[in-house]
């Protein structure tokens, strides 16, 4: 089975109230270990835990899952770029910037100011 490429294409989330880290490994087509690593990386992100350590997840971490995976596999974020967007309370932060690409014109002009800098004097 191919795994989606994009949330477009993943299944929709059930009504139920808590779901293993199975089911949202095949509801987000993430991998269990990744969801574990996401953990660590994501405050946010902070399934309940009941016997032996087992995680059980709310439809809440489903949907932060889902938007964490967009940002990274989808609209290439780094994880530290990704903790940005998400912020502290699972919602993108007011003043995270939309994408790479608007970082582009301002590293440039940032670039030729140090260039200029560097420059020696005539």
């Amino acid at each position: 089975m191919l795994e989606p490429t994009n949330n477009n294409e993943l299944p929709v989330i059930p009504g139920k109230r808590y779901f293993t880290i199975g089911e949202v490994s095949e509801l987000c087509a993430v991998k269990p270990h990744v969801l574990r690593y996401w953990e660590q990386e994501f405050p946010q992100l902070n399934p309940v835990k009941r016997r032996g350590n087992r995680r059980y997840y709310q439809r809440e971490d489903v949907v932060l899952i889902r938007q964490i995976r967009g940002l990274l596999y989808d609209q290439g974020y780094t994880i530290g770029g990704a903790r940005q967007q998400v912020g502290s309370n699972g919602e993108p932060a007011p003043n995270a910037k939309q994408g790479v690409s608007t970082y582009i014109p301002e590293m440039i002009r940032e670039l030729e100011d140090v260039l200029k800098l560097l420059e020696p004097e005539a």
